[in-house]
């Protein structure tokens, strides 16, 4: 199992979701690029972070 953390910038806004852009370690390529968050859960938040684990 490998787990990653990706860390998110806050993009835009939209009725009733947040937009947020990865922020990609460098050198390296984005893995998530863009994902919407619910207002409720996000609230004012301008940066997130996510953990993606692979189970094989």
């Amino acid at each position: 199992m490998t787990k990653k953390v990706v860390k998110l910038t806050l993009e835009k806004e939209t009725k009733n979701s947040v937009r947020y852009k990865e922020v990609p370690e460098e050198g390296t390529a984005p893995i998530v690029g863009s994902l919407y968050v619910q207002k409720w859960f996000a609230g004012a938040s301008k940066n997130i972070e996510i953990t993606i684990e692979k189970k094989d």
